[in-house]
């Protein structure tokens, strides 16, 4: 679909109250797929958007900012005519969710950071993704999967070939130019940590127990700055923790999912 002056892929499935769900960095729509069937049969209809530069999304040059993710994701509500939905962000998905919070608050019932943080990157992440940027030019997206597949989940699932192959085609998707534009939108992002009393409307934060990238300070700062907020850690598993336990995290979404529509229908 032409959106935003782009072509934006996404999936569809379900009827009922809209879930918009946004995936990491340098991933695709399809690292959802363990949550497509389990929330549509829960009743709800999920909207996944492969961002611009992943996926089957189209890959302009440039630099891209969390701003421009946001505003392909509005133009995509508006598209499906949906005022209202509730947006999950995994890891940089959850920049774009903090980014839509503050400029289309009014647009999103409810929040869940994904194994995500409220802040801006330090120096050393900083210098972590111009290092990067600089491996990418040089030897393309194929030359940092394996590099990253132990920092998205525990020991034992990152030895698991079926694993492995999922992750392989998920960011073999992404194109080097979108990967490029991409690090220059988490490189500007901004810190939110002053701003996250003003997003008042029900908020889950999801950790996962063994994530070497998200941390409990990580966790715990956004769950203390945000006023209708709860936190629920996943025990046994890492940064793709919907992937690795994807049972665990289902139950948790959904239950979550059920209280918030519970509550706007009795209010």
């Amino acid at each position: 679909m032409f959106l935003n002056g782009i072509s934006l892929a996404y999936g569809d499935k379900g009827t009922g109250p809209a879930v918009v769900l946004i995936h990491g960095f340098p991933l695709c729509r399809r690292m959802w797929q363990p949550q497509e069937d389990a929330l549509a049969e829960a009743g709800f209809r999920v909207i996944t958007p492969d961002l611009r530069g992943f996926g089957d999304s189209d890959t302009p040059e440039g630099a891209y900012s969390m701003s421009l993710f946001a505003d392909d994701i509005i133009s995509l509500l508006d598209h499906l005519n949906i005022g209202e939905a509730v947006v999950g962000g995994m890891s940089m998905g959850g920049y774009v969710l903090l980014n839509m919070l503050e400029r289309f608050p009014e647009r999103i019932a409810a929040a869940c950071f994904i194994v995500t943080r409220g802040t801006a990157d330090d120096e050393a992440a900083r210098d972590g993704r111009m290092a990067f940027m600089e491996r990418i030019r040089r030897f393309g997206i194929g030359s940092v999967t394996e590099a990253f597949i132990p920092y998205l989940f525990t020991g034992e699932s990152a030895k698991d070939p079926e694993t492995r192959g999922h992750m392989t085609r998920w960011m073999g998707h992404a194109d080097t130019r979108g990967v490029e534009g991409t690090l220059h939108a988490l490189l500007e992002r901004k810190d939110y940590t002053p701003l996250l009393g003003q997003f008042t409307m029900p908020s889950l934060v999801i950790g996962a127990e063994e994530d070497r990238t998200i941390v409990g300070e990580d966790l715990r700062a956004l769950t203390d700055g945000l006023p209708d907020s709860e936190l629920v850690v996943i025990p046994g598993a890492g940064h793709m923790v919907n992937v690795e336990k994807p049972d665990a995290f289902n139950e948790c979404l959904i239950s979550f999912l059920r209280r918030v529509t519970l509550r706007r229908m009795t209010v």
